[in-house]
């Protein structure tokens, strides 16, 4: 468990001083029910995309492209074709896309009983902890990190931009889970 608690407390850190670009103007995060389903119900279900435009003009949100670190698959690219105006939120519902596969610490997570809770560019803090996770008495954090493209249009004046960053998959676990 210390194990597992000083290797989340290291990653942390890593989104400030890697190679990939700085903090993006656009924050998203991405959630599914089918993420932690207990009957195959929810399997397959679909993400829910929640997206922040910070940037002070509209854009559109072309796609995300999620970069793999598992040689036999695939980068995946999610087509969003969003449009937020500027210092907005904006949300839509999306096909289901295996972001779980295409990445070695996320399979390993899961495959240790977590539970993933979102995929999001931004660490997730206390407060929003609480809209997403039912019990915060009995969880413990866990994240990995991935590479994403995040490729949006200024829709004011048409300028495409492509920001390499990093994204954080945070997962729970309860205890007697």
């Amino acid at each position: 468990m210390y194990r597992i608690l000083a290797l989340a407390l290291l990653l942390v850190p890593l989104t400030g001083t890697s190679q990939v670009g700085g903090e993006s103007s656009l924050k998203f995060a991405l959630y599914s029910p089918s993420w932690g389903a207990e009957s195959g119900l929810n399997l397959l279900a679909g993400l829910h995309l929640v997206v922040d435009n910070q940037t002070g003009t509209p854009i559109r949100l072309v796609d995300l492209e999620f970069q793999s670190d598992i040689a036999t698959r695939e980068s995946q690219r999610i087509r969003i074709d969003l449009d937020i105006a500027a210092n907005s939120l904006a949300e839509v519902d999306l096909p289901y896309t295996d972001l779980l596969a295409i990445n070695q610490c996320a399979t390993a997570t899961l495959n240790s009983n977590w539970r993933l809770v979102e995929i999001s560019n931004y660490t997730l803090n206390p407060s929003v902890r609480r809209l997403i996770i039912q019990d915060t008495s009995a969880f413990r954090i866990y994240q990995c990190i991935s590479e994403v493209r995040t490729h949006w249009i200024n829709t004011s004046s048409s300028e495409e931009k492509v920001h390499s960053e990093w994204v954080l998959y945070h997962f729970e676990n309860r205890p007697n889970g």
